[in-house]
């Protein structure tokens, strides 16, 4: 890494950096599950089409989700004049680009699902620890 691009690589922890406020929207679930589902697809999708692909996402989230996604560019809401109106969303080529990220985050989740729940099992399974004296601790330690 050059020393131009580390410099400013801290910024990143601030809570004023923008770069904050797009990874708070990847870092979401259901975001992930929306662009990976209309990555999968041939083409644009209806609401109720992405509704019933995302099992377990309610009408309220997915709409939030659909409208944090279209707000930050990487979705496309796209409505037909019919009766009723048609509305599909489809990924921006923003959204296809990040694409690549969150594919490559499913990727590993499957590969390595069995680890995750494996170390779970592991850890569950220890005994709880032995709460602390905080009497003891003062005694040893002063405050």
């Amino acid at each position: 890494m050059d020393t131009a691009s580390h410099d400013r690589r801290p910024l990143v922890y601030r809570h004023d950096c923008p770069s904050r406020t797009v990874i708070e929207v990847l870092a979401n679930k259901w975001t992930l599950y929306v662009l990976a589902a209309l990555r999968r697809a041939d083409g644009p999708m209806r609401f109720n089409e992405l509704r019933r692909t995302l099992d377990g996402i309610t009408q309220k989230m997915l709409t939030r989700t659909l409208r944090a996604l279209e707000r930050d560019g990487l979705v496309s809401r796209t409505v037909y004049p019919t009766v009723p109106p048609r509305v599909e969303y489809g990924l921006t080529p923003l959204g296809a680009e990040v694409g690549h990220l969150t594919g490559a985050i499913a990727d590993w989740a499957l590969a390595h699902a069995p680890d995750v729940l494996t170390a779970r099992e592991s850890f569950d399974a220890r005994p709880e620890p032995a709460p602390l004296d905080l009497d003891a601790h003062v005694k040893a330690y002063g405050r």
